[in-house]
């Protein structure tokens, strides 16, 4: 029998060119450049033009490409349409994968999967998606839909989409870090996703929508807001001991702790850690920050020799908390960000495609005879 890893653990099931990752340093890269480089210094444009090309862009190109982004903010009219059909109750993850798919509609040619046109589709699809959940957000509330303003980037305009009003410029470059540390990692489980099924030679939607599927599970992007939930069961600073203990005896899983990859911190909670401390501090939410900072204490006495340190949901959580975002629209705004590291792996994928067709191993009988129904 071919040898078994449940879970696909340490099988190399593609190479890219896109994040390096070394977990037992903590370690990640984009195309050989620090993350904490870019989040001090990039802008998610950038960071996206070097994902998708391999290199950082000279002034020239990121005007063209910020000029393109600009220009695709709007999303099909008849897609505004379907947010407004939407039930208020539904959940944000369920009508961005439902609306990113519905993209396809209104493609003339949607299932071209060339290269070039993988990558026009890929900077349609990220510069409209922002619009379609703050669309969506806006009708739940029963407001009307704020139109992009072409003249503010990927991040500022997102935010003024979705609140009516421009935000300041530390909230803006708040919400562009997060999207630089989420934008790509390796191959996880939503990279995969989209891979797979771009490797069928499907179209960019089928992919895109795959994958936000994939990461809108507990297990991997949706574990954002599970780290908030936490947060707001803790009354206080000082309940953060004895919740924590307690957790742990009956091994249970503390949110926002543990990595698949990495066995030391995660280089994008170091840097989400800074960002919140100060995001807290500017908005009055110091609370959250101690609270978290407590917890992170007691974890890194009791396991941290296990490798269990803090990921990149446990400070996005109060990150996102700080700039007004509603819970449910935590893993979203992952997917925001994500879509820019998928669209490059879909890419990379199309550049040289193999189906991917992994086997399995059978562990069941054999020869049984077949009974009749009226004998069972």
């Amino acid at each position: 029998m071919p040898e078994f890893s449940k879970g696909l653990e340490g099988v190399v099931a593609a190479e890219t060119e896109m994040s390096f990752i070394d977990g037992q340093q903590g370690v990640l890269e984009y195309v050989g450049i620090a993350i904490g480089d870019l989040a001090r210094s990039s802008t998610f444009e950038e960071t996206v033009f070097l994902l998708w090309n391999k290199k950082l862009p000279t002034q020239a190109e990121l005007d063209a490409f910020t000029t393109d982004l600009r220009a695709n903010y709007d999303p099909p009219a008849g897609v505004l349409e379907m947010v407004k059909g939407m039930p208020k109750e539904a959940q944000p993850m369920h009508v961005l994968r439902t609306l990113v798919s519905s993209l396809a509609l209104f493609d003339g040619n949607p299932n071209a999967n060339d290269v070039p046109s993988a990558r026009e589709k890929s900077l349609r699809i990220l510069a409209a998606t922002p619009a379609i959940v703050a669309a969506f957000d806006r009708h739940r509330r029963g407001e009307e839909f704020v139109p992009a303003d072409k003249s503010l980037g990927f991040s500022e305009n997102f935010m003024y989409m979705l609140n009516g009003e421009k935000p300041t410029a530390a909230m803006a470059r708040a919400f562009d870090i997060c999207m630089i540390t989420h934008a790509d990692h390796g191959l996880n489980n939503s990279t995969f996703t989209a891979r797979v099924v771009i490797s069928t030679l499907s179209d960019l939607y089928s992919a895109m929508s795959a994958a936000i599927g994939s990461l809108r599970g507990p297990l991997h992007g949706g574990a954002n807001e599970g780290v908030m939930v936490m947060l707001n069961e803790l009354k206080s600073v000082d309940e953060a001991e004895a919740y924590v203990m307690n957790k742990l005896k009956n091994k249970d899983r503390i949110m926002g702790f543990g990595h698949r990859v990495y066995k030391a911190k995660d280089p994008r909670a170091s840097e989400l850690q800074t960002l919140a401390k100060q995001l807290a501090e500017d908005t009055g939410n110091m609370d959250l920050y101690e609270k978290s900072h407590a917890i992170e204490e007691v974890m890194e006495r009791e396991v941290a020799k296990k490798g269990i340190y803090p990921n990149v949901d446990f400070y996005s959580a109060t990150t996102y908390h700080c700039i007004g975002l509603k819970l449910d629209l935590f893993t979203p705004m992952f997917a925001l960000s994500r879509l820019a590291g998928w669209s490059g792996h879909v890419i990379e994928q199309l550049e040289d495609n193999r189906l991917f067709r992994p086997t399995t191993n059978y562990v069941g009988p054999h020869g049984v005879a077949y009974s009749a129904i009226d004998s069972r």
